[in-house]
């Protein structure tokens, strides 16, 4: 059955009008232009410095890369619930499940490495902890949470769907966009609002009040300081 002329341009003009919304990537949860979040691949190098831990061998770097992106995601899936179609807390709980036999040899590895470095027993041990603890405490964020969200869900989806063992590939390509993005940087089109916004006060000076009113010539300068006009 052919469509009757004006029927044909009202759903033409339609699906010209949903077209860019079904377009938009999925950075428009948050950001309309979203910042430069991305980053190359951490080298065996930047990745030592980049995870504390130096003097790493190469097994050691790649048992980092593994338990720090594992780190990341986790805190994402503890800060993200807010968006829900981030999927972050599915996406986490499907790495673990995906990737839990690299998972378990890349603690063990990490624990040799202190075992090694700081001392065998207790020292290494408790070296191990503080490690997980400072990790654990580096990837949260207040500030630059979006961003963040954003920049864990990517890897994250990455991470679910690469095959097994080669998890720390995943992070050594995705951790640099993850520290990257605690930096705080919001909107890029329309700015940010919320961070640039500043409350103008008046002068808690003890010349600009008397009995806790403030003087005329006071408020006239808080007033000139906002723009408010008599």
């Amino acid at each position: 059955m052919t469509l009757r002329s004006p029927l044909r341009r009202v759903l033409a003009g339609f699906t010209l009008a949903i077209a860019p919304m079904i377009a938009q990537p999925a950075s428009a949860q948050f950001f309309w232009s979203p910042p430069d979040m991305s980053a190359p691949p951490l080298t065996d190098a930047a990745a030592a410095t980049a995870m504390g831990l130096p003097g790493a061998t190469a097994a050691e770097i790649k048992a980092g890369l593994a338990w720090n992106l594992r780190a990341a995601l986790n805190v994402a899936a503890l800060q993200c619930q807010f968006e829900p179609t981030l999927l972050a807390i599915s996406n986490y709980n499907a790495m673990i499940a995906h990737h839990d036999a690299e998972l378990d040899t890349a603690q063990a590895v990490l624990l040799a490495y202190f075992q090694r470095t700081v001392g065998k027993g207790k020292p290494g041990q408790s070296a191990s902890d503080m490690y997980n603890t400072r990790i654990y405490s580096g990837y949260s964020t207040v500030q630059a949470q979006k961003g963040f969200c954003q920049a864990t869900a990517e890897v994250g989806r990455q991470a679910i769907f690469a095959e097994r063992g080669t998890l720390h590939e995943v992070g050594r390509v995705g951790l640099g966009s993850i520290k990257k993005s605690l930096v705080a940087a919001g909107e890029q089109f329309y700015g940010t609002p919320g961070y640039d916004y500043v409350v103008a006060l008046p002068s808690f000076a003890p010349t600009c009040w008397k009995k806790g009113v403030l003087l005329p010539v006071c408020h006239q300068a808080w007033n000139d300081r906002t723009g408010v006009k008599p």
